[in-house]
């Protein structure tokens, strides 16, 4: 689909699922995503960058395939600009959770997290699995909104966060 980055010209970026060919640029993006966003995902730039490309290769590989785990990223030929995973939990089978979130700060406004978020979505209920869920550190206001424009709806419930014990997460939930 056509995805336009903000004060640029019109450009094609392809949504698609990982390719273990990606694993380089793969590790890019992920190092973009933690420097431009620590608070966001699970790790710390540090640790990214020094985990080897072979880990990064496995990811990759074992999230190109199957119906437990997928990656997909936006990809305009070049560096990747977006990127949105899905995963099953033990605890509900209907439902998958969205994790590592990120569009590139120039390809944001475009509509492009609506396109990776629908791909994760037709991914999800192609697994038999009909509801998505995030979470959204309490605070990110931007996310917060972008989410509920995509028809995430706040579900009230408040997790502490993975790694930062002084953040709460809060968790948002729609079909697939």
């Amino acid at each position: 689909m056509t995805t336009y980055p903000r004060g640029a010209a019109p450009r094609l970026a392809e949504i698609r699922r990982v390719l273990p060919a990606d694993a380089a640029r793969m590790r890019a993006l992920r190092l973009e995503m933690l420097a431009d966003a620590p608070l966001a995902f699970l790790e710390t730039l540090a640790d990214a960058a020094a985990r080897p490309h072979a880990d990064y290769a496995a990811r990759v590989a074992y999230t190109s395939i199957g119906s437990d785990t997928a990656q997909f990223v936006a990809d305009p030929g070049g560096r990747l600009v977006g990127h949105a995973g899905g995963t099953v939990t033990p605890t509900e089978a209907g439902l998958t959770v969205i994790y590592a979130v990120y569009v590139t700060p120039a390809w944001r406004g475009g509509g492009l997290l609506a396109e990776l978020v629908d791909a994760v979505a037709a991914w999800s209920r192609a697994c038999g699995r009909p509801e998505l869920m995030l979470e959204v550190v309490v605070g990110n206001d931007r996310a917060y909104r972008a989410y509920q424009r995509l028809g995430f709806v706040d579900t009230g419930v408040r997790v502490p966060h993975p790694t930062i014990p002084a953040l709460t997460e809060l968790q948002m939930r729609r079909p697939a």
